[in-house]
């Protein structure tokens, strides 16, 4: 039965470099690989063949002598001529455990899995950091058996299926496949009397309460890492992160861009025509606000420093009072006679238009952004 040219089922050229060999040899693995074509006899037999065709032309000798004697020269058809596992050895990405190389067994250490908790929040928390106490419920190592999961005084033994690897190693013609054993689940080990506490699992669930120390200026949706406060590890491997996810409640009167807060005042018209000072409620405490004649409504007021902290630590944000003018709904007699002899002395026929462009549906944050880039 003839046998298809090596070069040919790999798609290269003669003269292909080691590279070309190797990136048309994990393509084909991709490809055909049995894990991703169960069943199918087709995909397996070109999986072989791709293999069979790297293993010869990767290995400089083995290709000279295909080159001058065809199959022949590397002891014909399908031979299996001193298969070298660590030819592949750049494909475990790939090839995982299927040949026989570099696979040991799974019992080693595991780390711990990593845990979230979503912790709600103050906003005056989040502008003055805080101290609290949350508790989760956690995997943590057995006392009873002491995460072996073996019952007291007794152990775990070397699995008879597998003689202790973890795999189960079948020859497949050019192929040695193995395979994780079903017994033991790649351990390598089984447990013949079960610990009662943790039924053989090694891990106990433990509610534990743990402190999180929430930084000044800490923003909704970011996350705090508390290290080595997750589950435990199994085989004695490291235990996993908690990551606490911060939700800052909404200010009734504070909005947040960054570290720059914002605020909308009310001022009566008077103050705003003829200039005053008035205080407002600062996210820090009073601050007194210095308004100009003249000021137009809607007019930004900047406190540098007086925002958000940053919560790397490096200085506050600025606190923007917008000035809005206060149209009163209800004047008393004498204000209306006021207000009718200002108004006799502005008398105002026509008002101009101003153009009717998409600027004026910016909220007044993106105009503060325009305004100070």
């Amino acid at each position: 039965m003839s046998q298809r040219d090596y070069y040919e089922i790999l798609g290269v050229a003669r003269d292909a470099s080691e590279q070309d060999l190797k990136s048309a040899y994990r393509k084909l693995a991709l490809k055909h690989h049995p894990d991703r074509n169960q069943g199918d006899a087709a995909a397996e037999e070109a999986f072989k063949q791709a293999a069979e065709a790297y293993s010869v032309l990767s290995d400089p000798e083995k290709r000279a002598r295909y080159d001058r004697f065809g199959h022949a020269g590397v002891g014909g058809p399908g031979a299996n001529q001193g298969f070298n596992p660590e030819t592949f050895g750049d494909f475990g990405d790939i090839l995982g455990d299927f040949f026989g190389f570099g696979g040991g067994r799974r019992g080693g250490p595991t780390r711990g899995a990593d845990l979230r908790f979503d912790l709600q929040i103050s906003f005056e928390e989040s502008f003055a950091g805080a101290e609290t106490t949350i508790q989760i419920p956690r995997e943590e190592k057995c006392e009873t058996c002491t995460g072996s999961g073996a019952a007291p005084g007794t152990a775990k033994e070397s699995c008879p299926q597998c003689r202790g690897t973890g795999q189960l190693r079948y020859q497949q013609g050019f192929l040695v496949v193995a395979r994780t054993c079903g017994q033991c689940r790649g351990t390598g080990q089984i447990i013949r009397t079960p610990c009662t506490s943790c039924r053989g699992t090694g891990l106990i669930t433990r509610d534990r309460r743990v402190t999180v120390r929430i930084p000044a200026g800490i923003a909704d949706g970011q996350r705090l890492r508390l290290h080595g406060e997750g589950e435990h590890g199994t085989g004695g491997g490291p235990t996993g992160d908690l990551y606490v996810v911060v939700h800052v409640k909404p200010h009734a009167l504070f909005h947040r861009e960054e570290d720059d807060l914002y605020m909308e005042a009310h001022v009566p018209f008077h103050v705003m025509a003829m200039g005053g000072v008035f205080n407002v409620d600062g996210p820090a405490g009073e601050i007194e606000v210095h308004v100009s004649a003249g000021t137009a409504s809607g007019t930004l007021i900047p406190f540098r420093g007086k925002g958000m902290p940053s919560v790397s630590g490096r200085g506050k944000g600025t606190f923007y009072v917008r000035a809005v003018v206060q149209v009163p709904r209800k004047l008393s007699k004498e204000q209306k006679k006021l207000v009718e002899q200002l108004g006799q002395t502005m008398k105002v026929e026509k008002i101009a238009g101003t153009p009717a462009d998409e600027s004026h549906e910016k909220t007044v944050f993106e105009k503060v952004k325009d305004l100070f880039g």
